[in-house]
């Protein structure tokens, strides 16, 4: 055996694991190695849209090309390998490497999308400047195209690796959570619920309560604010989150005056309205004062916008191709049981709005009575208002469920602007009580045919974990979170899980 090995042994007094070694050098070196990663992921993926640009440009024969074009690969080649480079510098410029943006899912692809707009335009004012430098245009409207979309696919599979880490214990910001009242609480419901969040929650710091106390489940009160010093030493904190609620304004002011400005340390201060802020906050100088507005829907102005552009222009299309399908599905209802075809569910609406959300009928009309027969499964449909195996259900609704077909006429609804594509799942007036003091967070935004909820599991999940999960939602909406989940929508309706 190597001489160094059997020191080694001898000093720690246990066998030496050269895979523990290389898992302590990983673990110190993790976030270098991300970002080698993704710069090389950056690197193969925009020399890869640029060379499908030159194939789909020169050799498609689209009829949006002009016609004619003599392709030079050489040319093309060389543009490619010069610009590569540049899109680099452009990707980092936009922090697209630094680690406050990384793994932020929508919020990385819109920082992506706007890069490679940049480097387009970067490409477009070199040209203007050197007039023998000529790029076909559909080559540049195509390389842009793919450029967006191929770094992000790139990206959205080495985030998918790092979150399958993160479950190891990888790429984990050790974190405290400052204040025991019911807003440090419920931080620290979020933010232990959301294992892909990045932080690793060791427990509450807070002066009333005694060291030792269980907080939120396994999570404990550590001790008091004299010893942060001493906790964020020895457990390496990154992250120091400070229920505001919890303490006075001077008490803020001095945990601000000696970690605010700590290298290596970020610390975050909670709204303090925990549980009815998530419509956005404005902020807003008024003689001289900065004052906070709260906003009353989640969206306006061009968020609105894009999000009514989606909507319609999948709606519009997609109602010319399922009405005829439609039709076949409430003749096939009406065959199968007597009753309507089109059930009228009275549901909680954007500011409070009611409004009926159509569905193909897909229980027996005489339900209520089916359901008095099974006392037991009353009580089940009160806690969780879903049943899994429901009498009250038809032959032909159990099939519409499972396709998730029963919800096409809610399209109706989103062409009425009473619900839209993406959004939280919509609930009765009843409903309202299980979400608590979440309930004003929830008619800030158009209830959604597909969501958060529909994607992870549907009815398979907790009604706690539904509502967490809309939460979650509506506070970190975006635009491209809309497209994510509208493309994890189909597969979700083919593997049917939770559907009944």
């Amino acid at each position: 055996m190597h001489p160094t090995v059997n020191s080694l042994e001898k000093a720690i007094g246990t066998p030496f694991n050269p895979f523990d070694q290389v898992s302590v050098f990983f673990q110190q070196n993790q976030w270098r190695f991300l970002t080698s990663v993704l710069i090389i992921n950056d690197f193969l993926m925009v020399g890869m849209a640029f060379l499908i640009a030159y194939l789909v440009r020169f050799f498609s024969d689209l009829p949006l090309f002009e016609a004619g074009s003599t392709p030079v690969y050489d040319f093309y080649r060389n543009v490619s390998f010069f610009l590569n480079p540049i899109w680099a510098a452009i990707f980092w410029g936009f922090g697209l490497y630094n680690r406050r943006n990384l793994l932020g899912g929508t919020q990385e692809y819109s920082l992506i999308f706007r890069a490679a707009s940049v480097g387009i335009m970067t490409v477009v004012f070199i040209s203007f400047l050197k007039v023998d430098f000529v790029l076909a245009r559909g080559w540049l409207l195509v390389a842009w195209l793919f450029t967006f979309v191929f770094v992000s696919l790139g990206r959205f599979w080495i985030r998918r690796i790092v979150y399958a880490l993160r479950k190891r214990g990888y790429y984990l910001s050790p974190a405290l959570i400052v204040g025991t009242n019911e807003e440090g609480k419920l931080l620290g419901e979020q933010l232990v619920g959301w294992q892909t969040s990045g932080l690793h929650i060791l427990g509450y710091v807070d002066d009333e309560m005694k060291p030792g106390a269980a907080v939120y489940k396994q999570l404990q009160c550590l001790g008091d604010t004299r010893h942060l010093d001493h906790f964020i030493s020895k457990y390496g904190i990154e992250e120091l989150i400070i229920a505001t609620s919890s303490m006075t304004r001077n008490e803020m002011l001095s945990i601000f005056k000696k970690y605010g400005l700590v290298s290596g340390l970020n610390l975050r201060l909670s709204s303090g309205l925990f549980e009815i802020i998530t419509t956005g906050l404005e902020v807003k100088e008024m003689a001289c004062t900065p004052l906070v507005r709260v906003q009353k829907v989640r969206m306006t102005g061009m968020d609105s916008v894009f999000k009514l552009m989606i909507d319609y222009g999948i709606i519009i299309p997609g109602l010319l191709v399922v009405i005829p399908l439609m039709a076949v599905i409430a003749l096939v209802i009406k065959l199968d049981s007597p009753g309507p075809a089109i059930y009228r569910r009275r549901v909680m609406g954007i500011n409070g709005r009611q409004f009926d959300a159509y569905k193909f009928r897909t229980m027996h009309v005489d339900g209520d009575e089916i359901l008095t027969r099974h006392p037991e499964l009353q009580k089940e449909l009160s806690v969780n208002h879903k049943l899994k195996d429901d009498p009250r259900i038809t032959r032909v609704g159990k099939f519409l469920r499972k396709a998730s077909l029963d919800e096409l006429p809610q399209l109706v609804n989103v062409g009425k602007r009473e619900m839209s594509l993406v959004g939280p799942r919509m609930i009765s007036p009843s409903e309202m009580e299980k979400y608590n003091d979440w309930a004003l967070n929830l008619l800030t935004v158009l209830p959604g045919i597909t969501g958060l909820w529909q994607v992870s599991g549907r009815s398979d999940i907790s009604y706690d974990e539904r509502v967490r999960l809309d939460m979650y939602y509506i506070r970190n909406w975006t635009i491209w979170l809309d497209i994510q989940l509208l493309l994890q929508t189909i597969p979700a309706m083919l593997k049917g899980r939770g559907a009944y």
